[in-house]
């Protein structure tokens, strides 16, 4: 039998209704921008902007970053998304601070910053030394992933198997650029403007 109002006609149909962009607003863990152990000398802050099409902040956006240590090991579990909730705090048997992972929204502005430290290349693999990012974004049927490569490996750019195949003017997005001391700057775009003046960041399939 369909639902009926107090004087038993048919309720009116109404569009259906969601939580809306969450993604800033309820996966964000507490202090889930600093990666790197609170007041080490070698840390580093990555900051940008996400931005959509048109050139406008996403005010909305979460983006996700994995990494391997500057040792380049891969902390992984136990520490990896275990924090304690009320402060931040890194968890895990081992007394591990470096997980290598970070979780964080972006302001109203459209501007995240973690602070993290600088990888390096893991094991044998012939990837340059990078961080991964997921995005997650309002409009987006999927999240999307991207890397942060880092300007002093230019070498080890080279060989990246990633890299090797890109045209220069694609790599350039997945390039961080100096910002002052210790920081770096890496924009996200998550589809190249119209007017051409902001290239779409390079995504990657997995397949």
């Amino acid at each position: 039998m369909p639902d009926t109002d107090d004087r038993g006609g048919p309720l009116a149909a109404t569009p259906a209704q969601t939580i809306g962009p969450f993604f800033g607003h309820a996966l964000p863990v507490p202090d889930g921008g600093r990666i790197a152990p609170e007041g080490h000398p070698d840390a580093v802050t990555v900051h940008g902007l996400v931005r959509d099409g048109a050139g406008a902040p996403v005010p909305d956006a979460l983006l996700e970053f994995w990494q391997a240590g500057p040792d380049g090991s891969l902390a992984g579990a136990p520490c990896s998304l275990r924090r304690d909730l009320a402060t931040g705090a890194h968890l895990g048997r081992d007394g591990a601070v470096f997980t290598g992972f970070g979780r964080v929204p972006t302001d109203a502005g459209g501007h995240y910053a973690v602070r993290t430290l600088r990888p390096a290349a893991v094991g044998r693999s012939n990837a340059a030394p990078h961080l991964a990012v997921c995005v997650h974004a309002r409009g987006l049927l999927h999240h999307l992933f991207t890397r942060v490569y880092f300007p002093e490996h230019t070498a080890a750019h080279a060989t990246d198997p990633l890299l090797a195949q890109l045209p220069e003017e694609r790599a350039r997005t997945l390039l961080a650029r100096p910002d002052g001391p210790g920081r770096y700057r890496f924009d996200v775009q998550l589809q190249q403007s119209a007017d051409g003046a902001f290239e779409e960041t390079v995504f990657l399939a997995f397949r």
